[in-house]
């Protein structure tokens, strides 16, 4: 199984797909927000589906999404969807509903080759897009102390931070870093807390950092409001506190910051109306059957 979808069917609910209406599965993974879409498009409409993953792509082939006419696969990062959307002759305000879950997949977790797990002894990769930019083993090999402390504390919210970071820089000037093993090794050695957290802290920490999440994010929020119509709707899953607290921070002020924005006249802009004044949460009968459910939250506005 490629992925379970997390928040399916609150995440379609909120959308509030029409058909022949245009939307955006901006996270395509293993397809299933986009199967829920077409079905709601009952043939009439267009979804385009991003991912920048290559093994995302060939799941689309697998299971013959391509046969769809109202389906269109774009393979590359959704920070560029308003590029890719205008290259398919849509103009800015012309989607209904643009959705997107910003999780790492089983189907990445558990594929040792990719390096996201410390569970398997595998080249220390991390990327995404394993055709782009520096690998986890670049970034330890090559970042130095302080900006190591900085990624480790600020992505992993790693509590020895400093310490991890020092002795890495200490790590590699006896062996570069290459497997996971290799880092495995450092955090054993280094432990705070609970072994399975600190370590899953410190790989998402270098996840986060290797694929620009944080960035990527911010500049996705920007485009899909642009390209969305006046009503069309915006529905983000995250994982992480950071992007919770940007998504939200967008939602109602149009900035990641939160910073106020108003007029002439003293009147607060307010790019959307907040569907979802708390986030949505998985229900507890989802986190039992798919523990990595548990952090999701899912925010959702409409474009005023």
């Amino acid at each position: 199984m490629y992925h379970e979808t997390v928040l399916l069917g609150e995440s379609i609910e909120y959308l509030g797909v029409t058909p022949g209406g245009i939307y955006v599965d901006a996270t395509f993974g293993g397809g299933g927000h986009s199967k829920k879409i077409l079905e709601k498009l009952g043939g009439k409409g267009r979804l385009f589906a991003f991912d920048q993953d290559e093994d995302a792509k060939r799941n689309t082939e697998q299971q013959e999404f391509s046969a769809d006419p109202c389906f269109c696969f774009i393979h590359s990062n959704f920070r560029h969807l308003k590029r890719h959307l205008r290259a398919e002759a849509l103009r800015s305000g012309s989607v209904n509903g643009i959705l997107a879950d910003l999780g790492v997949s089983s189907f990445q977790l558990d594929t040792a080759e990719r390096g996201f797990s410390y569970r398997f002894d595998a080249a220390l990769d991390m990327r995404m897009n394993k055709q782009d930019g520096p690998t986890a083993a670049d970034v330890l090999n090559t970042y130095n102390a302080e900006t190591l402390q900085r990624v480790f504390s600020e992505f992993g919210e790693v509590r020895n931070a400093r310490t991890l970071a020092l002795a890495a820089v200490r790590f590699r000037e006896q062996k570069a870093f290459d497997t996971t093993a290799d880092l495995v090794d450092l955090c054993s050695k280094n432990l705070m807390g609970d072994r399975m957290r600190y370590l899953s802290q410190v790989f998402q920490a270098l996840r986060m950092e290797v694929n620009e999440e944080l960035s990527a994010l911010e500049d996705f929020l920007t485009d899909a409001r642009e390209m969305l119509a006046p009503g069309g709707r915006l529905a983000v899953i995250t994982f992480h506190s950071l992007e919770d607290r940007m998504v939200k921070n967008y939602l109602k002020t149009g900035n990641v910051a939160g910073e106020q924005q108003k007029d002439f006249y003293g009147n607060i802009h307010r790019p959307f109306e907040v569907m979802t004044k708390k986030p949505v949460e998985p229900s507890e009968a989802e986190t039992n059957r798919n523990p990595r459910a548990r952090s999701a939250k899912l925010r959702v506005g409409i474009k005023l």
